[in-house]
């Protein structure tokens, strides 16, 4: 597979499964109803994916959100695992999400165990497994063009999503999709205490790895490289010592932890 590009396996989930089925159709319509009547309008997005994991065959959920080249921050997650998938990704730079936030399409690893998905991301993969994670799907959110976070479904078993699932899994993401649109769309017409509050899930990509910015800046200092390679580095360094890289930025930040060129 070319780096950057679709892996094959992928194309067939450009397709969009419809709910054809027509007691399916209603549960789902139901599902996201219920989930976008509510006053606060910040929690919307957090209810849609917890419907994922009400309706799906899945263990858990969680959505990201892309705060910039190599920064992502996990924005809800249903439980400790889905947390703990996220930052492990947000770590090393790589995984299904990584894959499906570049692509801009959704990736879909049905075997973390062996095979393909395995050997595509490895060092995830057996991160993956010690978190008793056997499969892991990513949605992009956003257009075709620009993906500005991801729907992460992870689930204990192997196997693929059934035709069923994958027909509830693509309107949940458009549903989370739209409902952060309408936030950031909310967020330039409102104003003071209220416009705060409405963009809060937008400034969590900024807020919530505000150490890891803070730390790649003082290590572009240290060695002299570019913030990517700085980025790099912390990330090697974590990795290495088996922590997240948010832990180790807030090291460096209090000079428990010095680089050097």
């Amino acid at each position: 597979m070319v780096p950057g590009q679709p892996d094959p396996e992928d194309e067939g989930v450009r397709q969009r499964p419809r709910v054809h089925d027509e007691a399916d159709r209603r549960l789902l319509t139901r599902a996201l109803a219920d989930a976008i009547a509510f006053d606060d309008t910040a929690a919307v997005p957090a209810r849609l994916c917890q419907a994922c994991v009400d309706l799906l065959d899945i263990t858990g959920a969680s959505v990201s959100l892309d705060g910039g080249p190599g920064m992502r921050t996990l924005w809800w997650s249903s439980d400790a695992v889905a947390g703990q998938l996220a930052e492990a990704q947000y770590t090393l730079g790589d995984g299904p999400c990584h894959s499906a936030l570049t692509l801009s399409a959704p990736v879909l690893a049905e075997d973390l165990t062996q095979g393909p998905d395995a050997r595509r991301w490895p060092v995830f993969a057996l991160r993956a497994v010690e978190l008793g994670v056997r499969a892991v799907f990513s949605l992009p959110l956003g257009s075709d063009a620009l993906a500005i976070g991801t729907l992460d479904l992870y689930r204990h078993a192997p196997g693929p999503l059934s035709a069923r699932d994958r027909s509830f899994a693509f309107p949940a993401g458009d549903a989370i999709t739209f409902a952060l649109m309408r936030l950031q769309s909310d967020a330039l017409k409102a104003g003071g205490e209220e416009e705060a509050d409405v963009t809060a899930w937008l400034d969590t990509a900024e807020t919530e790895h505000q150490e890891v910015h803070y730390a790649t800046g003082m290590l572009m200092v240290q060695l002299r490289v570019d913030p990517q390679h700085a980025l790099a580095r912390l990330r090697a360094y974590a990795f290495t010592q088996g922590r997240t890289v948010t832990e180790v930025a807030q090291d460096v930040i209090a000079l428990r932890v010095i680089f050097d060129e």
